[in-house]
């Protein structure tokens, strides 16, 4: 495993948006507080680019910039604008061989899930998934989950807590986080980009997906062997979850309590990992310790 260097005053960090399109004054409010913090700042061409379809660019114009930005050794960190769509159609194609040598941050989730979990089964090199650009307005700059963004950057170790859900299961796991999007876990399964879960820590998260979609989804999580032999499991935010005009008839939350059931691993429900402003920095990678109680949830460090 290897860290990144932590970020010093000073260090320049690229702003670019690798999957979908994000209008450049959404992400004015980053780029300010970004700056105020005490960092350079170079806004990437995707970024509000001419783009007149749901990508922020051509295939080729959002390879060549991040390409770009992981070559270029002055860049300290690659914040991620916004997710989507569109990493898969150009992660087999990026070459990270200066990257390895001399890495760098990527911070973001969602559709970055991919370039996370890419990252760490094939490089074992840490990233950070993280809020994005968007989650700095409307006064998201001065929370806590922004904050944790910077507190991360800077080599802060966190300490995160939760209140209790009724569906947890007690216990303390102690292993390596990884995870991310449901949606891309599942779908990276079989890939290059695909992860081991084997003695991790798991943490999930989605928006908008049909409940039976998202049941769907954690089955082939489960055939695949991916909730086996877990140290632990973390379930954040399914936010915008849809139900079909015949129920269902579980909640997300049902779902998936009943599909780990057989494993005896501790499970924490409500983590705030999510596509809402609860939304903590998470290291990829680095190894934690989750703790699950009747008194509330800790992760850490």
């Amino acid at each position: 495993m290897r860290i990144p260097p932590y970020l010093q005053p000073g260090d320049l960090i690229a702003v670019v948006c690798p999957s979908g399109y994000m209008p450049r004054e959404r992400a004015m409010t980053c780029i300010e507080t970004l700056q105020a913090w005490g960092y350079r700042v170079r806004i990437g061409n995707t970024l509000g680019g001419l783009s007149d379809n749901y990508f922020s660019g051509t295939d080729d114009e959002r390879l060549a910039e991040l390409q770009q930005m992981l070559d270029d050794p002055e860049v300290r960190a690659i914040l991620c604008g916004r997710g989507g769509y569109g990493l898969t159609r150009i992660i087999d194609r990026i070459d990270f061989s200066r990257f390895v040598k001399a890495p760098k941050w990527i911070a973001g989730f969602s559709d970055i899930t991919i370039l996370h979990t890419h990252i760490w089964s094939s490089y074992k090199i840490v990233t950070l998934h993280s809020p994005m650009a968007g989650a700095f307005n409307d006064g998201g700059a001065d929370d806590i989950y922004v904050q944790s963004l910077r507190e991360a950057l800077a080599g802060k170790e966190v300490c995160y807590a939760c209140p209790p859900h009724p569906f947890n299961r007690p216990g303390r796991a102690a292993g390596r986080l990884v995870g991310g999007n449901l949606s891309l876990i599942a779908h990276l399964i079989g890939t290059a980009s695909d992860i081991k879960t084997k003695g991790k820590i798991l943490f999930l998260e989605d928006v908008g997906e049909y409940r039976y979609n998202i049941d769907r989804m954690l089955h082939q999580l489960k055939r695949s062997g991916r909730l086996e032999r877990l140290a632990g499991l973390v379930i954040g935010g399914f936010t915008e979850s849809k139900d079909t005009v015949r129920p269902f008839g579980a909640s997300v939350e049902e779902i998936i309590r009943d599909i780990v059931s057989e494993y005896d691993y501790p499970v924490c429900f409500g983590f705030p990992v999510s596509h809402e402003r609860e939304n903590y920095a998470l290291k990829i990678g680095v190894q934690h310790t989750l703790e699950i109680s009747p008194e509330g949830v800790l992760l850490k460090e």
